[in-house]
């Protein structure tokens, strides 16, 4: 395997698990955080999730979600340059999948969610619809995330099988 490919093999395995961790993550919130939150006052909900919204802007979080989009974008290049390696038609999907199913739905639709949701007053009485939509629509996209998330993690787990394959 000339050196760019295995590059690209570590570039992949790596993405492989950043999807993976970040599917789980998603899934998490989708599964019982969103309804755990849902379920509470709406008071305790708002001011939960908008600490949660800003604790989760750390240095690991980010390095992880934005290392998996930097990973996603060069590995969709590679196959665009290296068309005729094993693989690469699951690389490119499974990459596109999580740069649109990840990054561009966190920043067009759970961002601007997030930042209207931190101007809200938790302890007013009109924050209770906003957040009651919020959780809604904001746990729907996330339910995109997450999905693609992992299924990003298995198309790229297939296209690194099929460039073990051609050694």
């Amino acid at each position: 395997m000339p050196f760019i490919d295995d590059l690209a093999f570590v570039l992949a395995f790596l993405a492989v698990i950043a999807c993976g961790l970040m599917g789980g993550l998603f899934f998490a919130f989708s599964n019982f955080v969103m309804q755990a939150l849902a379920r509470i006052a709406p008071e305790a909900g708002i001011a939960a999730m908008q600490a949660i919204n800003q604790t989760v802007l750390n240095r690991v979080f980010l390095a992880i979600f934005l290392g998996t989009t930097a990973a996603c974008a060069l590995l969709t290049l590679y196959t665009f340059v290296h068309w005729d390696v094993p693989g690469t038609l699951f690389l490119l999907v499974g990459s596109l999948m999580y740069l649109l199913g990840n990054f561009g739905v966190t920043l067009v639709c759970n961002v601007p969610r997030n930042n209207a949701l931190a101007k809200l007053n938790a302890g007013s009485p009109d924050a209770v619809a906003p957040w009651r939509h919020y959780v809604e629509h904001w746990t729907r996209w996330n339910h995109v995330r997450a999905g693609t998330a992992l299924a990003a993690s298995a198309l790229l787990m297939v296209g690194l099988f099929l460039m073990l394959a051609m050694d």
